[in-house]
C-alpha cells in the first residue's frame, strides 16, 4: 500500500511503501489485555497494619447477661476486635502481597502492538474514538519534521496537515474531575489527542500541545496507540520512522 508522505507546508513530497506492520489483523481482545497489563504495573501495591483492630484487651462477658458474646473493651459495652460488630476491624482489609501486576505472553503482546499499528490507519476506528481530521490517514511527514525546535513550527505543520484542529479538541476538553480523586494528585481530566512518533529522538516542540504525546519507534507501546484500550488513535509518523518499523 502506497501512501503521501507530507513536506512541512502540506503538500505532497514523495510517496511510499507501508510496512508490512500495517496489514496485521486487528484483535481488540490482544489490545484491551496487553493495555491492562502495562497500566498494571504503575499501581502501588497497599495495605493496612495486619494487627489493626485486633490489638486489644476485650474479652466477652460470657454467659448469664443476656447479651451476645463478642468481645468487649474493658470497663465499657463496645465490642471490639471482630468485624461484625460496630467499631470491630475490618473484615477483609487490603494487603501489601496482593498480585496486582497481571500478565501477558511475550508473543500475544507483540501481536497486541502489530495490531494497535496497524488500526492506527483505520479511519472507522479513528473516527470511532472521536478525533477530527482532514484529508487521510495515516499522516506521514518528511524527516525535517524531527528537526522543528519550536511548538510554532510544530502547530504550522500540523495545521498544514489538517489535524491540528484534534488538539483543539483536547484543549477544550479539559475537566474537573468529579469525586475524591481531584484530591489526590488526579484533579483534571483531558482527552488524548495525536500521537507523534519518531525515528531517534521525541519531538521535544511537541511536548507543550494539549493531549499530544511524542515517543520513538523505539519507545513504542500498546498503550501510546490505544489509550483506554480503544485502538484507533491518530497518530503523526515521519518517513524514518515508519523505515524503522518495517527494519529497513
Amino acid at each position: 500500500m502506497n501512501v503521501q508522505v507530507r513536506a512541512l507546508d502540506g503538500s505532497v513530497a514523495k510517496e511510499m511503501e507501508l510496512p508490512e506492520v500495517f496489514s496485521e489483523e486487528y484483535r481488540p481482545d490482544l489490545i484491551k489485555k496487553a493495555v491492562l497489563a502495562l497500566q498494571s504495573t504503575r499501581r502501588q501495591p497497599h495495605g493496612t497494619y495486619p494487627y489493626a483492630g485486633i490489638n486489644h484487651s476485650a474479652v466477652g462477658w460470657g454467659s448469664g447477661r443476656g447479651v451476645s458474646h463478642v468481645p468487649r473493651l474493658k470497663n465499657s459495652s463496645r465490642a471490639a476486635k471482630v468485624p461484625q460488630a460496630k467499631g470491630g476491624r475490618q473484615a477483609h482489609p487490603p494487603k501489601v502481597e496482593k498480585v496486582l501486576i497481571r500478565n501477558i505472553n511475550k508473543k500475544e503482546k507483540q501481536k497486541a502492538l502489530r495490531s494497535a499499528v496497524a488500526a492506527s490507519i483505520r479511519e472507522d476506528l479513528i473516527q470511532a474514538r472521536g478525533h477530527r481530521y482532514e484529508g487521510q490517514v495515516p499522516v506521514i511527514f518528511e524527516d525535517r519534521f524531527e528537526e522543528l525546535s519550536k511548538t510554532t513550527e510544530v502547530i504550522n505543520a500540523l495545521t498544514a496537515a489538517g489535524v491540528f484542529a484534534d488538539v483543539e479538541r483536547s484543549k477544550v476538553s479539559r475537566k474537573v474531575r468529579a469525586g475524591r480523586g481531584k484530591l489526590r494528585g488526579r484533579r483534571f481530566k483531558q482527552r488524548k489527542s495525536l500521537l507523534i512518533v519518531t525515528a531517534d529522538q521525541p519531538l521535544r516542540a511537541a511536548k507543550n500541545l494539549a493531549g499530544v504525546d511524542a515517543v520513538t519507534v523505539g519507545q513504542l507501546n500498546t498503550e501510546h496507540l490505544a489509550p483506554g484500550t480503544q485502538a484507533g488513535r491518530l497518530t503523526i509518523w515521519t518517513e524514518s520512522a515508519l523505515l524503522k518499523l518495517g527494519g529497513k
